[in-house]
């Protein structure tokens, strides 16, 4: 079996890492090999490719055969290419010369599209953090209105809150003064009925009359206790309480009806006085 230019896998699971080897046919992937001459990382755009160029383009020459993949690396950094010029100028078809400017020119070539495409890669990467960048401002901004909007709300309820309490307070000292209002009793003003102030008028007016038909020479000692007599009734009547004048109705009705009784009784000692008077009179 011929030697092989293969990869031998490294790295963890999951991030692949390879090494470019030399290697009997007969060998396992990851076994014995004879040379080492590069590593390959697929994980990096574009593919990050170290190769020893002399040593790849010699094991071309002694007939070591490439694996898919690493024909497409050996293309990739023109191995092949220079090897396809060397046999031209084995033949003769080319000189050396000329094989090196052909090969020089297609390096420049390749150049500039690795850097074209490293560019390109740099340019995507940094639109696309320009893009997560612009998406999380918006993010944040979004955040940021809604927190604020929050913190609004939350404003305006405390000032609901504290107009409320500020308003309860004013409301509690009026409720508790119409309570007290309420509790204490009202002194309502009772007029008296100017039924029983006509009866009581014509009370003053009959003694009135009786004092001014008794003679004064007579009997002032009469008058006087009459008077004396007359008065604490006036002043009951004015002392009496308002709000029980409404029980003792009964009672003034017969005050009022008591100097009709005691009438007769002036009179018969009027009809006395006068008797006496005669008899005097008589005497003399």
């Amino acid at each position: 079996m011929p030697t092989k230019i293969r990869l031998q896998r490294r790295g963890k699971k999951g991030q692949p890492f390879y090494h470019i080897v030399i290697a009997d046919g007969r060998a396992p992937r990851d076994g014995k090999f004879i040379e080492k001459i590069g590593t390959y990382n697929p994980l990096t755009k574009p593919a990050n490719v170290e190769m020893d160029f002399d040593r790849a383009l010699y094991w071309l020459q002694t007939g070591a055969q490439p694996t898919d993949t690493v024909r497409t690396i050996l293309s990739y950094k023109g191995v092949l290419y220079k090897n396809h010029l060397a046999n031209g100028v084995k033949k003769g078809a080319l000189s050396q010369e000329q094989a090196d400017a052909k090969f020089d020119g297609w390096l420049k070539e390749k150049e500039e599209k690795i850097e074209g495409k490293v560019k390109e890669v740099e340019s995507e990467e940094r639109n696309e953090a320009k893009k997560r960048l612009d998406a999380e401002r918006k993010v944040n901004e979004d955040r940021a209105k809604e927190i604020a909007a929050k913190r609004l709300a939350e404003l305006k309820a405390e000032e609901g809150a504290e107009e409320a309490t500020d308003e309860a307070k004013t409301e509690a000292p009026v409720a508790e003064a119409e309570a007290i209002t309420e509790e204490a009793p009202i002194e309502k003003k009772t007029e008296v009925p100017a039924a029983e102030i006509d009866k009581e008028e014509p009370k003053a007016e009959e003694k009135k009359e009786e004092k001014v038909e008794e003679p004064k020479a007579e009997a002032p000692k009469e008058e006087k206790t009459e008077k004396k007599k007359e008065e604490p009734k006036a002043e009951e009547k004015v002392e009496e309480p308002k709000a029980e004048e409404k029980a003792e109705k009964p009672k003034k009705e017969e005050k009022a009806e008591e100097p009709k009784a005691e009438a007769p009784k002036k009179e018969k000692k009027e009809e006395k006085a006068e008797d006496k008077k005669e008899d005097k009179k008589k005497a003399e």
